[in-house]
């Protein structure tokens, strides 16, 4: 009783809590600014991204106007595992205060290795990000009367005539006014710290703005010579600076310089500050996307709905009719039993390799934890697309956490394949630790010495590694090693019969058993191939990903598909004699990294045909294996656990002498 009384008084001041702060809370990432007119916003730059090349470099590698001092942005784990480096730009705005013809720099004259690295990159179809409050920069396309909008611009265009550089820029803010003057002065920290101006009255009737939208237009201009020498930063072009088609472009030549000018207009808009990212949201293939994602959830669920039909009705008219039986008649069948009761005596027989399927399923446990985790939190919000590298931030720090969980499984299914016997378990819990993680960074380091060379703002640096290995050995395998204690502690699971001292032999098939287990992932990737185009496109095109409500609802019922797949092989196995069900229940659901890894070839050949270097295809190719390894290990377990639990059911259900 007094633990309930606690529980409810709990419950009472988080409520309050809520209520008190109901119209000043908001998820992380997510806090407003207010400007008053004529404060200044600092606009940033972040890396150059190119889906042709899948590997982005630092914006200043390229000639453009530099700051007095580059400073790099508080920048989470996140952030620098995705090869994001944010810093500061020289563009200055004043709020609601509209600009043109603003004189920004002239750089240089070009040298013959700048001149080639711009070509190069305008070949690779590189664009440039520029993020204003938080908003990435959008470009709206028109192409055959539709509207198609990106994030960035790119950095020039290659014509007939030779290289032209995007020299100009019209930038339009969008703007709505603050509504709630209280909430800047209490919310946001690091970054928005510096955004929130600190001067001035809070109950000041001055009108303040919040960013709720940025565009970018981009476009080739060529400047007066005579007028460029005479200006300095920020000063007012002295000409009128028009971009129709018509006028002459800023074409890049050795020898000579760049200019770089700019004009910003604020435009206030009726939406709401929560509603900003909206139009990001919004990107090609909306409509197809939700579309989709509801059709293949209608068919998954008509497929899951039929296999359990027929997997239940199977099983139980087979149960039933031995236990209606009376004693003579049991013993008579007992005489001529067939199927699955002649294996009664093996099959809870040790399988090969023990400790690696121990090992496997340890890690496939934390795997698919953290991915059912990290997803909730993302449907709820608290991993939106406005907190950069959360995701992944989020992701990592789960997977840690969860190697409880990891040793715990692996260690108690030793036990239980030894019916008891503890011996071994430290070598499990630090295998379970090592093995997925030491895959994982022998492949990461092998990109990243691919990325290096390229001198590439994706590459790791080195403190980085450094410190994901001491997350990995100071916090990731202790816990590993904790949850293996109390694995070996927990009681292992009883089997139901004895197992015979010889083996028995299995009679022949008609077909290879591993056939049907490799033709089994066809139907766990039915329910992920549509929502795997937007994960890839999200991944490698640059899309912003949002759904993760549907995203959760198809990975539980992968995990049920995977279930009802992997018990319907190992009952078909079974009942043609074959006892060795554990490694084959293993690969019926984690056959599906086949089909996924097929699929990421055909996305390669045929959506990312663009992408050109070996280069890129070997990053490509390497994170795929990544991606695969990690999925294989979460369905294979989901596979193994289901169908040990059924197999336990099965011959605890029937008694046989």
């Amino acid at each position: 009783m007094e633990c309930i009384t606690n529980f409810k008084i709990w419950v009472l001041l988080v409520s309050m809590a809520f209520v008190h702060l109901g119209h000043g809370f908001y998820l992380p990432g997510s806090y407003p600014h207010k400007y008053a007119v004529g404060d200044a916003l600092n606009m940033k730059v972040n890396s150059l991204t190119s889906i042709e090349t899948e590997m982005p470099f630092s914006y200043y590698s390229l000639p453009f106007c530099q700051p007095e001092e580059i400073k790099d942005s508080a920048e989470n784990l996140g952030e620098l595992l995705m090869g994001d480096r944010i810093e500061n730009s020289p563009y200055r705005f004043k709020m609601y205060t509209n600009q043109t013809e603003i004189f920004l720099c002239h750089t240089k004259p070009l040298s013959s290795e700048e001149t080639k690295l711009l070509k190069k990159r305008i070949d690779e179809m590189y664009q440039v990000n520029v993020i204003l409050d938080n908003l990435p920069a959008i470009r709206y396309v028109q192409k055959d009367g539709i509207t198609l909008r990106w994030t960035g611009y790119l950095v020039g265009a290659k014509t007939l005539d030779g290289y032209f550089l995007f020299n100009h820029l019209k930038f339009t803010v969008l703007v709505h006014k603050y509504e709630e003057p209280n909430v800047a002065h209490v919310m946001g920290t690091g970054d928005a710290a510096e955004m929130i101006p600190t001067g001035g009255n809070s109950g000041s009737e001055a009108p303040g703005y919040m960013v709720v939208g940025f565009e970018v237009e981009p476009c080739s201009f060529r400047h007066n010579a005579d007028f460029v020498k005479k200006l300095d930063v920020y000063d007012k072009y002295p000409a009128s600076i028009k971009c129709d088609g018509s006028a002459p472009a800023m074409a890049i030549k050795e020898n000579e310089p760049l200019v770089f000018t700019y004009e910003v207009s604020f435009v206030e808009r009726d939406i709401k500050w929560p509603s900003r990212w909206d139009a990001y949201l919004k990107m090609e293939g909306a409509k197809v996307h939700w579309f989709s994602i509801l059709n293949s959830l209608m068919v998954v669920t008509f497929l899951a709905g039929i296999v359990l039909v027929i997997f239940l009705r199977t099983v139980r008219r087979d149960l039933t009719r031995y236990e209606e039986l009376d004693k003579e008649a049991q013993a008579q069948m007992n005489e001529e039993l067939s199927g699955w009761k002649l294996i009664v005596g093996d099959v809870f027989r040790v399988p090969t390799n023990p400790s690696l399927l121990c090992v496997m399923v340890g890690d496939g446990v934390q795997i698919i934890g953290m991915a059912v985790v990290t997803i909730l939190f993302s449907a709820l919000g608290f991993m939106s697309p406005a907190s950069r590298g959360t995701l992944i931030t989020g992701m990592l720090f789960f997977y840690m956490i969860l190697g409880i969980a990891a040793g715990y499984v692996a260690v108690r299914m030793w036990t239980t394949i030894f019916n008891g016997n503890k011996t071994g378990w430290v070598s499990v819990s630090w295998k379970v630790a090592c093995f997925f993680p030491g895959i994982s960074f022998l492949i990461l380091t092998t990109l990243n010495f691919l990325l290096w060379g390229s001198h590439s703002t994706g590459a790791i640096p080195f403190s980085l590694f450094v410190v994901l290995i001491l997350l990995w050995f100071c916090i990731s395998v202790p816990l590993t090693l904790v949850g293996g204690y109390y694995g070996a502690k927990a009681p292992h699971f009883e089997y139901p019969v004895r197992t015979n001292q010889i083996p028995r032999e299995i009679p022949p098939q008609k077909y290879p058993s591993w056939l049907l287990v490799l033709g089994a992932g066809t139907l766990p990737f039915g329910t992920l191939f549509i929502e795997l185009f937007f994960i890839m496109s999200s991944i490698w095109m640059g899309r912003v990903y949002y759904v993760f409500g549907f995203l959760l609802i198809v990975l539980m019922l992968l995990v049920v598909v995977c279930a009802e797949v992997s018990l319907v092989l190992t009952y078909m196995h079974l009942c043609v004699e074959d006892w060795k069900w554990w490694w084959k229940s293993f690969f019926a659901s984690g056959s599906v990294a086949l089909y996924i890894f097929l699929y990421s070839i055909n996305y390669l050949i045929f959506d990312l045909k663009s992408l050109n270097g070996p280069v890129s295809a070997t990053l490509y190719l390497g994170y795929s294996l990544f991606m695969v390894l990690a999925i294989m290990l979460a369905t294979g377990t989901v596979g193994l656990l289901s169908s040990f639990w059924f197999v336990h059911y099965l011959f605890s259900s029937v008694k046989l002498d």
